[in-house]
Order: structure tokens, then sequence, then C-alpha cells
């Protein structure tokens, strides 16, 4: 129920985000009609055909690829119709009568109730097919959700609801729009110009979604806007299932001070940490055999930079607190099929110098066991077994350490000596750069790929030759000989290469080498040079660099100020694979 809320709560927000802009003339051209038979079933059919596109995207293979291009197409000529039959209903009936005539059906201008009724579920269903909402963390869970625990009703129920959400929001703006678009009727007797200037906004809104400025420029300025507001959501709406406890709740009375209790409130019973396929620097852990310790546990997987960054206090709270009764556990459980191979998680433990004890989750049994829905996330358990912090997202270390310090003291009656932890990040590991940050995290799988420019339109799973032309801010492509798959895209042929224009301190990439294994070497250059100061750690200033390993890669960081520039990658070598960009 709690990820139900979050999930509505988040498609309530996107009425804050600009991508919701090219939607909001199709709700509109409803006013001044019947909430029942025309607002209503408009927005039904939007929830009900967004929550099924998104839940084919997250889980369909090549074929749904294909079939919502077919559908995308279909919708932005239908909506073209109806903004068309708004704003020239006598030239273009003159032109095309009968498709004009259609339009005005769906408008519920020409025909009885139910046909009107029909139309708006048919303009809603449309608008469902194209709506792109800008990611944020909360439509990120729900997708990465559905793509982990396959078609179910729980994955249908959380798109529905942020859907949902998002409707409720439109709805309020519908109700505010049409007492305004009423008052100009009215007192200038602007009824016509009114219909005329709602079908303009209507194709305006179709070119925009057809352009792709929805999740290009909009997408943009909104990152930075809503992504605060929806992490806020995340962690103000964590589960609290007893209520806080208070020094000496339930104790007798007595001369002697009473121990210590923690106000942090009881959210549960820690789950199993059974079925993990291996475990690293460890023997097997069990929640039973850690009573009388603070636990930490942290849901984690090796090519998330959100994961990567809060490696360094994981490790500092490890080290500082071990004698004190802290034990931290990592939970490595994988976003990408490469992040299964034991050898990798392996690397990477060694790589990160992680010392703490690792479970290696492949198989989900512990993430679905602890009903967690996040990277990273963490959990604070006390001595007792009880869950009695929790959080999603990296950031707020301070807060995170002052539970850590005060369930130590719960548990040993006294308080933690010593000061604070400092952790020492490394390169990669630095915070990111959150003042200056415009582009999120962008998949090249066609699973859940956003923001696609290339010329050439994608052909899933099979290989095909790519271009790349100009590029607005977060749009990206491929160039070259390559077959795109769900989650990665393979190259084919040396010579071929990526190229994304972004707005972040740094670029990530995540690589590999391919299943022969082979290292692959690359050039990177920014605005068609090599990048000098502003190279990242895995590239030297003239932009060289191998893939010889399937992780994140830093190749760019910005020396200076920060601004909006072209990034390019070229392979000299065949065979690397690409799953993801990220920025800092």
């Amino acid at each position: 129920m709690p990820f139900l809320l979050i999930a509505y709560i988040g498609g309530g927000l996107t009425i804050l985000s600009p991508c919701i802009l090219p939607v909001i003339p199709f709700v509109l051209a409803r006013a001044g009609r019947s909430f029942l038979r025309d607002t209503l079933p408009m927005l039904a059919g939007m929830a009900v055909t967004f929550a099924l596109v998104a839940s084919l995207g997250a889980v369909g293979g090549g074929w749904a690829v294909r079939a919502n291009e077919i559908g995308r197409l279909a919708g932005i000529l239908l909506l073209a119709l109806f903004g068309t039959a708004l704003l020239l209903p006598g030239l273009a009936s003159t032109l095309a009568r009968p498709f004009v005539d259609g339009g005005n059906r769906l408008l519920g201008a020409a025909g009885d109730g139910r046909w009107g009724a029909f139309g708006s579920l048919l303009v809603g269903a449309a608008t469902g097919m194209l709506w792109t909402p800008c990611a944020g963390p909360i439509l990120g869970l729900v997708l990465t959700g559905a793509a982990l625990n396959g078609p179910n009703a729980g994955t249908a129920l959380l798109l529905l609801a942020y859907a949902a959400g998002a409707g409720t929001s439109l709805a309020v703006a519908l109700l505010a729009g049409r007492r305004v678009l009423a008052a100009l009727k009215v007192s200038l007797g602007a009824g016509e110009w009114v219909r005329r200037g709602l079908g303009a906004a209507v194709l305006a809104g179709v070119a925009t979604i057809a352009l792709g400025l929805d999740t290009g420029a909009l997408a943009r300025v909104s990152y930075a806007g809503t992504t605060a507001t929806e992490h806020a959501v995340l962690n103000g709406l964590r589960p609290a299932d007893a209520p806080t406890e208070t020094a000496g709740s339930g104790a007798a009375a007595s001369d002697a001070a009473p121990p210590y209790r923690s106000s942090l409130p009881v959210q549960g019973s820690a789950a199993p940490l059974d079925g993990a396929v291996e475990w690293l620097n460890s023997s097997p852990l069990t929640t039973e055999a850690l009573r009388g310790k603070v636990v930490l546990v942290d849901f984690w997987t090796y090519s998330c930079i959100n994961c990567i960054r809060t490696t360094p206090y994981l490790r500092a709270w490890a080290e500082r607190y071990r004698d004190q009764g802290l034990v931290v556990v990592g939970v490595h459980t994988p976003e990408f099929a490469f992040e299964k191979r034991l050898q990798n998680v392996r690397r990477a433990v060694s790589d990160f110098g992680i010392a703490y004890p690792v479970a290696v989750d492949s198989d989900y049994r512990i993430w679905r066991a602890w009903r967690n829905n996040a990277w990273p996330a963490f959990y604070l358990v006390d001595a007792g077994g009880r869950i009695r912090y929790s959080q999603f997202g990296e950031g707020h270390y301070e807060r995170f350490e002052a539970a850590i310090r005060d369930l130590l003291r719960e548990a040993s009656g006294g308080m933690p000596a010593g000061t604070p932890a400092e952790p020492r990040p490394q390169a990669i590991e630095a915070a990111p750069n959150l003042a200056n940050i415009r582009s999120g995290e962008t998949y090249v799988g066609y699973r859940q790929a956003t923001g696609f420019a290339s010329r050439e339109s994608v052909r899933a799973d099979a290989a095909r030759d790519y271009s790349v032309g100009d590029l607005r801010v977060n749009e990206w492509g491929l160039s070259g000989k390559w077959t795109v798959q769900a989650e990665q895209a393979v190259l084919n042929a040396p010579g071929g290469g990526l190229d994304h224009r972004f707005s972040a301190r740094d670029l990530h990439l995540v690589l590999g080498p391919g299943a022969a294994g082979r290292p692959v070497r690359f050039r990177v250059t920014i605005d068609g040079q090599a990048p000098g100061a502003d190279h990242g750690a895995d590239t030297d200033a003239e932009g060289y660099g191998t893939v010889d390993a399937t992780r994140l890669y830093q190749l760019v960081r910005q020396s200076g100020a920060v601004r909006a520039r072209r990034f390019e990658i070229r392979f000299l070598d065949p065979g690397v694979e690409a799953y993801a960009f990220t920025f800092g």
C-alpha cells in the first residue's frame, strides 16, 4: 500500500513538470462539457492506456517496441485530426469532410451523448499512447520494478496508480481552466476564438510530441525541479509500523536511571538474509545470528552511480563503528544481466575496497523478502532485530550517521566514543554537482531508452547502420553498425560510437567488452576536441581509454564552469556493449 500511494503522488506531481504541457491542451479542449460523460472517460482512457504501454515497454521485447511506434503514430494522427476540427472546422471540412466529421464526433459536437463519451475515451487513449512523463525517481522505481518482476498485478497497479495521480492533477487543472474559459466566452463573446485557440494549442502539443521535445528540452527543464520533491516523498512515506519508543517505557519504577531508548520509530521486523547465491568477505549471515548487533543493510548494484557515491560512507562507518557493535551488510542485487556474473561482482567489491560482508543476491530472493524497490536503499536494524531507520537514495549522511550512533548507544547503554567518521571519496565516488545537473539517467537498450535521436529508427534485436546529426540537450544517438537489444546496444564493426548532448559536471557510461571479453579501445571528444582538463577518471587528456570490464566508466568531469556540451565516443574495436548514461 505505501508504494501505491507513492506512485499516485508521483503521478500527481507531474502537473509541476514541463513534460505535462503538451497534454494539457487535450484536456482543456473538453472544458465546458459534462465531467462524467466527457472528461472522466478521457482521463480514464489516458490512465489505462499509459499503464498498458508502460507495462509492455518495461517487460516486452522488440515486438512491443514496434507496436508502440505504430500506436504512437496512430495517436498523433488522431489528435491532429481532433485539433484541426477545433481550429478550422470550415476549411478542414471542405478538404477532408469524412476525416473532420470524425474529428467533430470525437469532440462531441456531432452525434449523441453516447458517441461523445466514446470519442472522449478515444482521445484519452491516444493521449495515453503519446504521453511521456519526465523521468523522476518515483517513475524510475515503478519501471524498474516492472522490469525486475515481470508482468503481474502489482506492476499494473503501480503504473495505474501513477497514471491515476496524473489524471487527478489534470482534472484539477481542467476545473480551474473551465472557469477561465467560461469567463472569456461570456465577457468577451469569444467562444469561437477560444475554440480555435484550443485547436492551435492541441496541434502545438501534437507537434511537440511528434518532434520529441517532450522528452528533450522539457525533460531537461524538469529534471532539477521535481527530482528533489520526489526524493522527499520517497523518504517521507517510509512505513512506520509501531509508535516511537520513549525512555523508560514499560520499565518498573526504580531509583536507578532508566536505560537509554532511542526515539527512532519501529518500522517493522528485519526480513531474512537467506537466498544469496554467494557471500563475499564473510560466511553466510542470518538475522538471528546478528541479534545484539546494530545492522546496516545496503541494497546496491555495482554499476549504479548513486550506489557508488555512497560507498565511501559505508566503508567509513563499517570501520569506525565495527568494534562498537555495527555490522554493515551489502546486498548486491543486479539491475543488468552482466551484474549477475559472480566474477564481475568480486572484481567490483575489490575495486571499491569493500571489506564488509556482501550477499550476492542475483536471484532477488533477499530483495523480495525485504520488499525493496530501489538502489541504493538502506535499512538500519537495532539489536533486537527491528528496522528503526530507512532511506532511499544517496545523501542525508549526517542524519544517517546520527541514527547509527543513536542505536549503538541504545544497544550498549553508552554514547559511541570519538568523533563521527570521515569518508574519503576517490575520483568517481565524489558527490554530484546538484546545482548544475540538467541531465538524467539515460538507458541505451530499447526497453527503457528515451531521448534517442539518430536519423534512423531503432531496429530491435537486429544489426543496423545508424548516424547522428545535430542534437538538442538530453538527446543522444548511435553512429555506425549496432544491434540494439533490450538492455544494451552491441557494436558490430569498429568505428562506431555514441553521441550525447548533456548538461552536467560529470558524464558516465556503463560499458562492457562484450561476450568475447577482449579489451575495446576508444577515444572521447567534447565539442569535437580532446577533453584536456575535462577528462574523466577513465580517460587521459587526449580522450583515450580502454573498456576492459563491464562497469561504469567516468568519461567527462568538467573542470571549469558547467555548461551544455556535446560528448562523442568512438570505439576503435568492435564488440563493445553500451548500457546507460548517468551524470553527476
